[in-house]
């Protein structure tokens, strides 16, 4: 199928998912071996206004953003800045407090460190106050020994990252993002973790679904632990301006071409510029879990800081697709034996509505195979 003919079907697609009601407004960006085959969007970025969606709109993107913050890892790792093995505890003592002496980068990565959980009265002001997260995490007491479980870390993941880079460096994950990845890449304005403010009017407004709001963690369990009820996300919290502008970098805010021209970079399909080798990208894809989530409580498989698995139920095979999505329903990922590099922003907050998404893959398969 033609670049033509791939651009009109999706723009069809989601066209008629915003006319109808189902959703407000979606950006969709389709890249295939370094060639943009698709760059879409539709509906209103700011139903208070009337302010379309265009492809400069920024949406807040949830976790969608902890593959990215993982991006940025990989690439330090690739320059010799960072090592997987490195122990926490070396470039930031305070941490091995409580015995965490022994987590190291790739504990963090892979979500077995050990370390989910937020004291329960966690507040919003807490999440944008760096300094306050990294010191609850540096006395934080481990939930089991590093690399012994896996548990996502829905809050904390970003800030263990980010604090060990700024440790190593000296610089922030907003810098480094920039300096190492964005800005080669051309598209430092559209990927972020805080928001510079200046951007913050092209930011689209997230709107509450009218569906039903799903049930809050039961009050003690690994996920209330994990994601306390005060930081749980909804539109009203995506629509803060404080947490917009902040570094919380399990989550994020990005344009759909910016982070999906980051995927094709991270499979070395931008000219010019190489963010990792084809041996690191190999071993970034490579399933290096599967078994039970001791925070979230099911059954995963997850690869070296992304999830393995595309959206839409694509079949792949395992070590070939890495990505990440978010709870709003947002997604970004690549696949490496097709040459795809997919995302999908959305402002309708529906939580953990991966629907359009799926749709969206499932059309991607289907016009790029």
């Amino acid at each position: 199928m033609n670049d033509e003919r791939i651009q009109a079907e999706i723009q069809a697609a989601i066209n008629e998912l915003v006319t109808s009601g189902a959703e407000i407004g979606l950006q969709v960006a389709v890249i295939k071996n370094g060639r943009v085959v698709t760059d879409a969007v539709s509906g209103t970025a700011d139903p208070r206004t009337g302010v379309a969606v265009s492809g400069d709109t920024l949406f807040w993107a949830a976790s969608t953003a902890k593959g990215v913050a993982t991006s940025v890892a990989h690439v330090l790792v690739e320059r010799g800045e960072l090592d997987y093995d490195m122990r926490v505890v070396d470039v930031w003592p305070e941490f091995g407090s409580h015995g965490k002496d022994k987590v190291t980068l790739r504990h963090v990565l892979l979500h077995t460190a050990g370390v989910p959980g937020l004291p329960p009265g966690t507040t919003v002001g807490d999440l944008c106050d760096w300094d306050h997260m990294c010191a609850v995490l540096a006395d934080e007491e481990p939930w089991w020994e590093a690399g012994t479980c896996f548990g996502y870390h829905a809050k904390t993941f970003g800030f263990l990252l980010g604090e060990i880079m700024r440790r190593a460096t000296g610089r922030t994950i907003s810098t480094l993002l920039r300096d190492e990845v964005t800005g080669p890449l051309g598209v430092e304005d559209d990927v972020h973790f805080g928001v510079p403010r200046p951007l913050l009017p092209r930011v689209a407004r997230q709107v509450a679904s009218d569906d039903p709001v799903p049930d809050f963690p039961e009050p003690g369990s690994p996920l209330d632990r994990a994601m306390p009820r005060g930081v749980l996300p909804d539109a009203k919290y995506a629509n803060r301006s404080d947490v917009l502008t902040s570094d919380i970098p399990s989550e994020g805010t990005m344009t759909a071409r910016g982070v999906a021209r980051m995927y094709s970079a991270l499979l070395g399909h931008v000219g010019g510029v190489t963010l990792v080798s084809q041996r690191r990208l190999a071993s970034m894809a490579a399933v290096a879990f599967t078994g039970m989530d001791q925070v979230m409580g099911f059954p995963i498989s997850w690869a070296f800081g992304y999830s393995p698995d595309r959206p839409g139920g694509v079949p792949s095979r395992p070590g070939s697709t890495f990505g990440m999505v978010g709870m709003n329903g947002s997604a970004a990922y690549a696949d490496i034996d097709s040459g795809v590099a997919v995302a999908v922003m959305r402002n309708r907050f529906a939580s953990g509505d991966l629907t359009i998404a799926a749709r969206i893959d499932r059309l991607v398969a289907e016009a790029t195979s």
